[in-house]
């Protein structure tokens, strides 16, 4: 893409933010902003799958800071900033780490690799679908998370038309479906 990145305007609601909309202030301190090109829906799924990660921290999960990361990093919250054109190597870093937050957060439930691309890409997200594919697919490598059509494993590299991804055997920190402090994977 070689367009750059358009940011929305700062909302009224929440915090109190700087002039540009970058930045919360909390208490005297700024905190980056969430990107506001996150759809809302997939952005209240990742802001609740934060709460829980930190939660888990809180219950002394030292894994669970991984999570936040995750979580921070899908907002927009961490790593390169949402209103700068993203490197190649920082918008691959943001897709896995949104697949794994989604992963978590829908407790064993598939994820569409189009909510990722919704996420990192907002309007552009068409444009991002192939390098959504190749990020699953490490990932996949991985045992993090496994691709999937009409329920069966597939193989990204050969499959073709829509896929879904499923929770993989080294994906940590899946939620329980009742919302409770984050579970490893066994």
């Amino acid at each position: 893409m070689t367009a750059e990145r358009v940011s929305t305007p700062p909302r009224d609601e929440g915090p109190d933010r700087t002039e540009d909309g970058h930045y919360i202030v909390v208490k005297g301190r700024r905190w980056r902003a969430t990107d506001p090109g996150v759809p809302a829906a997939l952005g209240q799924e990742l802001t609740t799958e934060l709460m829980r990660a930190r939660r888990a921290v809180g219950a002394q999960r030292e894994q669970a800071r991984s999570w936040v990361q995750d979580a921070k990093v899908a907002l927009g919250e961490r790593g390169e900033p949402w209103w700068e054109q993203p490197s190649v190597e920082g918008r691959r870093q943001r897709m896995a780490c949104v697949i794994r937050a989604l992963l978590r957060h829908r407790a064993g439930k598939t994820i569409c690799p189009s909510d990722v691309a919704r996420v990192v890409g907002s309007h552009e997200w068409r444009a991002l679908m192939p390098q959504v594919r190749d990020v699953a697919a490490g990932l996949v490598g991985e045992g993090v998370c496994e691709a999937r059509q009409k329920g069966e494993p597939v193989d990204l590299a050969t499959a073709r038309g829509p896929v879904r991804l499923a929770p993989g055997e080294n994906l940590t920190g899946v939620a329980a479906p009742s919302g409770s402090v984050p579970q490893g994977r066994r």
